[in-house]
């Protein structure tokens, strides 16, 4: 679990080491996971589930940034790698699909007996919302569903 006050400790720490792409990295972690306690209310308590949260809605969005740089711009290409790997430093360690499959079925066998993708996928994403990726949540699914 990622608190606010680490990555604020962490960016000071960088702007000492004069480290500017590390700065500006957990410089825009603090502004985002800032942003989302206000929008939702809880700006003067900060949980450490909202700031994993946002971490990895960050981390999406600099994963498509990096999917979708033209290689013909090789310098952005390489200062978005260099803020992935900021940012996944901070991000929480997800599950793996063979992890997220034996949780599945554990948690919610009576639920994937009904092979009901929707029904499956709305019990399970809210208890698997920010451990696993939601993608490998839908490919474990739709297995369990054949």
């Amino acid at each position: 679990k990622m608190e606010l006050e680490q990555l604020r400790k962490d960016m000071v720490a960088a702007m000492k080491a004069k480290d500017k792409a590390r700065k500006d990295s957990i410089s825009s972690l603090v502004s985002a996971v800032k942003k989302v306690a206000i929008d939702e209310g809880c700006r003067d308590n900060i949980s450490s589930e909202l700031v994993d949260r946002v971490i990895l809605k960050e981390l999406k969005s600099v994963k498509e940034q990096i999917d979708t740089c033209p290689d013909s711009r090789p310098e952005l290409k390489a200062e978005y790698q260099a803020r992935y790997d900021v940012i996944s430093e901070y991000a929480p360690k997800l599950m793996s699909a063979e992890e997220v499959k034996s949780y599945i079925t554990e948690k919610f066998a009576e639920v994937v007996a009904t092979k009901n993708k929707g029904q499956i996928m709305k019990a399970v994403m809210a208890e698997l919302k920010g451990k696993a990726d939601g993608k490998v949540i839908n490919q474990v699914v739709g297995e369990l569903c054949k």
